[in-house]
């Protein structure tokens, strides 16, 4: 599907559960996404400054969240968390099955080559996808769950997942890379993620509410 030039041994040996045992973490929790509209959205997280139980929590909430969406990628803002955290899991797409899910923490993009372009759609804007033009190739620094500074080169759909991802820390939106046209095509239908008004089988926030899925309305 994409090619990827990946470097495992700058995945850190240290997993979320090791440092769980460590720290200790209550049980995982299914969180509601902050859709399309919401002011946290568009603030700049802060940088994780130590490893404590509320980090581990943190990302052991992400992941649990965003394999209940059926998505690949979640930031923390997306659930109300303003922390450098991001969590990434591509194995379910095809061709990708044999990378492994990775939290990356205070990740900046160090490094870029080359530009292509592939639709995209977003957990916080659902039923919206799009064409949006990134790098092709991506080095990026980050700590791990051992807080230890590691590096990662990717290109294809994991580095347009990090790239996507590494924009929620920084409060920017895929929809943000559409020409003025789109986006005010667009309009209405961003309204109405706003107001909640929209089907996904995943619990959101809108307009400050938390809006379960089995109430969610239709288009």
């Amino acid at each position: 599907m994409f090619d990827l030039y990946f470097r495992p041994t700058y995945i850190s040996p240290v997993t979320v559960a090791t440092v769980t045992d460590k720290l200790g973490a209550t049980p995982v929790s299914v969180l509601p996404i902050h859709t399309y509209g919401q002011s946290i959205l568009r603030k700049k997280a802060r940088t994780v400054q130590k490893i404590g139980p509320d980090i581990v929590k943190l990302v052991e909430d992400l992941f649990e969240t965003m394999r209940n969406a059926h998505g690949i990628g979640l930031a923390a803002n997306q659930v109300g968390a303003l922390q450098r955290v991001l969590v990434v899991d591509i194995r379910d797409v095809e061709g990708w099955e044999n990378v492994p899910p990775m939290a990356l923490l205070n990740p900046e993009v160090i490094s870029e080559e080359g530009k292509w372009v592939m639709e995209e759609g977003c957990l916080s804007i659902p039923e919206i996808r799009d064409d949006v033009e990134r790098a092709e190739k991506v080095r990026i620094r980050y700590r791990d769950m051992g807080f230890e500074v590691r590096e990662i080169d990717a290109e294809g759909l994991l580095g347009r997942v990090l790239l996507h991802e590494i924009d929620h820390l920084k409060g920017v939106l895929f929809v943000d890379y559409l020409g003025p046209v789109k986006q005010k095509l667009l309009k209405g239908r961003l309204n109405k993620i706003r107001r909640g008004e929209v089907e996904v089988a995943y619990p959101i926030v809108a307009e400050g509410e938390t809006v379960m899925a089995e109430n969610k309305v239709g288009d």
